[in-house]
């Protein structure tokens, strides 16, 4: 178990902060990565990606040097978490195409385009794929119980705030007035129970 939990924070202590960045880069330049077009916005993206991990595994052992052992109740509620983060993954995913996962109605929109998401989870909140990450990386966090994973969730924290705030500005320009009324009606992260909502079964538009 231990080696397990080690292993699994190395991976997400390495990589996640990397991920950040290059969504807050890609965001607010958008314009100007659509005029590199996907392949080279994929070649530069991740290239810096992969810089961003070499330099984090070099300094690995500081890095996971705190860690407070395998506590079993934190496994378990780590589980049901990630159990729960992993149920939510599905039901939002059957509403992406493998195009909108990788970024491209934002990259090359008039090549990719595609109607404004408004049905099944994208329902309850706009912005479903980012609180389903966060709900799994709190999950992976109790499972492996290490500070600098901890931390990690805690930058994560105002850096998905941000990246959908900017996320947003780009779904505005596209979508205009539509987006407006659909933000007005929908929360961004926080599902309103006790209202009726647009249904999971509405149609997406074409």
């Amino acid at each position: 178990m231990d080696a397990a939990r080690y292993w699994i924070a190395l991976v997400m202590v390495v990589t996640l902060p990397p991920a950040l960045g290059l969504w807050v880069v890609i965001h607010p330049l958008v314009g100007f990565w659509r005029r590199v077009g996907p392949v080279g916005t994929y070649v530069c993206v991740l290239s810096l990606f992969g810089a961003g991990i070499f330099g984090l595994v070099r300094v690995r052992e500081p890095l996971l040097a705190v860690e407070f052992g395998t506590r079993w109740p934190l496994v378990a509620a780590g589980g049901v978490v990630i159990g729960f983060a992993s149920w939510l993954r599905m039901r939002v995913h059957r509403h992406l195409r493998p195009g909108t996962l990788a970024g491209l109605p934002e990259l090359a929109p008039e090549r990719h385009p595609q109607a404004l998401i408004t049905d099944g989870p994208f329902a309850r909140v706009r912005h479903p794929r980012y609180a389903q990450f966060m709900v799994a990386l709190l999950g992976w966090a109790l499972f492996c119980n290490y500070l600098a994973l901890y931390a990690v969730l805690a930058l994560w924290i105002p850096g998905v705030w941000l990246i959908a705030v900017l996320e947003e500005r780009e779904l505005r320009d596209r979508f205009g007035a539509e987006y407006d009324a659909y933000a007005s009606r929908v929360p961004r992260f926080v599902p309103r129970w006790g209202r009726s909502l647009q249904s999971s079964e509405t149609p997406r538009r074409a």
